[in-house]
């Protein structure tokens, strides 16, 4: 999964922070690959308007359309990888619960077997 991140904020008319100051434009800094890449640059850009009580930046996770259900038979308890062919790739699925119905399917006929496991991966 590739999820993406992003530091938006900007200065705004008052402590609410729902309004950017006129002739204000958002603050758009990204993408980030991990959340902590951007947690840095966030509390870089924090730091450097720390004085102006207006200003407010916040990280924001890129927004998701597909959901996959992802697994098969890994070659031990670490689950680093996958036994060669074995590998599924079941969706896309357009919310969530669809495919966490679909893992929940296909790691109950495997809970007998330690080395199978799934996951939920967005796209």
């Amino acid at each position: 999964m590739a999820e993406k991140y992003w530091v938006v904020g900007g200065v705004y008319t008052d402590t609410r922070f729902a309004e950017l100051a006129p002739g204000a434009k958002e603050t758009r800094l990204g993408p980030f690959a991990t959340y902590d890449e951007a947690k840095a640059v966030w509390r870089a850009k924090a730091m450097e308007t720390v004085d102006e009580a207006y200003a407010r930046f916040h990280i924001e996770r890129e927004k998701h359309d597909q959901f996959w259900v992802v697994g098969g038979e890994y070659t031990d308890t670490d689950f680093q990888a996958v036994k060669p062919g074995t590998e599924e790739r079941l969706g896309p699925f357009a919310t969530y619960d669809e495919a966490q119905r679909v893992w929940k399917q296909k790691s109950m006929a495997a809970i007998d077997d330690a080395y199978v496991r799934y996951r939920i991966d967005q796209q």
